[in-house]
């Protein structure tokens, strides 16, 4: 007995060490899976259109409301994107991509998850109406109900989520210009054109090279629903429409002559290549190659809307 306590001891004590010794790494991945559930890639991108947005907004703008603007919308993208990890954690089980997850991998409970994002909204969305003005609060509220609440349940039945997912991920800009000029214009507006029709085949094309995926998480995208012929079809049609999109700027002159260049240039690039996957011999990876050029074509003529408004 008292041989079975003294190993008993010897046993805890050793147990406390190893906790003791492990606790700090084992907190590292925990604060690494939170930030991992806030998908760092997606809020870095929403964070460089909202400043975009801001930066076209007149006025002399003011550096301070900026920075906590931009700080708001991070926690409240943050908190949609939680919340969509939750909500999806069974389908994320069943794709390549994202099985990885925090929630599908078992590094994080469900809970912490759903909590971590109602958190996050709860700090983002008082400190927008309070410290900015209630306009960005509500722009930045209907982002996040609209992404969690319409867009993310959609993926299960219809193909036209899409339609819906783009006007959150279009919202960022008006964002941005509303923290700085407290109203929505016409810029503005343009600004969300631009960003609702790049999206269009920018998942597209990121749906026809995952549709195994897809499929197999239950997503109804369009490949999947009307095949990827058809697909390809709506991504050239979309693309052109992107064309006449990001002509707008200078149309109502907010933009000067160089941009005007720099739109159709990068534009028509794009257009180009997007008509290059018609032939059924362009597969996946005309499709990924086109996902990634949509990338810095927005990046071009966002910079370029911002360094040459007229």
């Amino acid at each position: 007995m008292v041989d079975a306590a003294a190993a008993s001891d010897r046993h805890s004590s050793m147990h406390s060490a190893n906790v003791s010794m492990g606790s700090a790494p084992d907190t590292q991945r925990v604060i690494a899976s939170l930030v991992q559930l806030t998908k760092p890639g997606v809020t870095t991108l929403v964070m460089v259109t909202a400043l975009a947005g801001a930066l076209i907004a007149p006025g002399p703008g003011d550096t301070a409301t900026l920075l906590v603007a931009l700080l708001g919308t991070a926690l409240v993208v943050g908190a949609a994107n939680s919340l969509n990890m939750f909500i999806e954690r069974h389908s994320d089980a069943l794709m390549t991509r994202t099985r990885t997850r925090p929630l599908p991998a078992g590094r994080l409970a469900p809970e912490v998850a759903l909590w971590f994002g109602v958190a996050l909204a709860l700090i983002g969305l008082p400190l927008l109406a309070l410290a900015v003005n209630v306009l960005t609060a509500a722009l930045t509220l209907l982002a996040l109900v609209s992404y969690v609440f319409a867009y993310t349940p959609l993926k299960q039945v219809t193909w036209l989520a899409l339609l819906v997912g783009a006007v959150p991920g279009a919202l960022p800009p008006l964002i941005g210009y509303a923290s700085m000029s407290g109203t929505l214009s016409r810029q503005a507006w343009v600004l969300f054109a631009i960003l609702f029709v790049w999206q269009l085949p920018h998942f597209l094309a990121i749906a026809i090279f995952r549709r195994d995926e897809y499929a197999r998480a239950g997503h109804r995208v369009l490949p999947i629903v009307r095949g990827v012929p058809a697909t390809k079809r709506a991504i050239v049609w979309y693309s052109a429409l992107l064309v006449l999109t990001t002509l707008l700027p200078f149309v109502h002159g907010m933009a000067s002559p160089f941009y005007l260049v720099a739109a159709l240039l990068s534009g028509g690039a794009f257009f180009v290549y997007a008509m290059a996957g018609l032939p059924d011999t362009a597969g996946d990876a005309w499709a990924k190659r086109l996902f990634r050029a949509s990338m810095p074509h927005l990046v071009l003529v966002m910079g370029a809307l911002v360094l040459t408004q007229g």
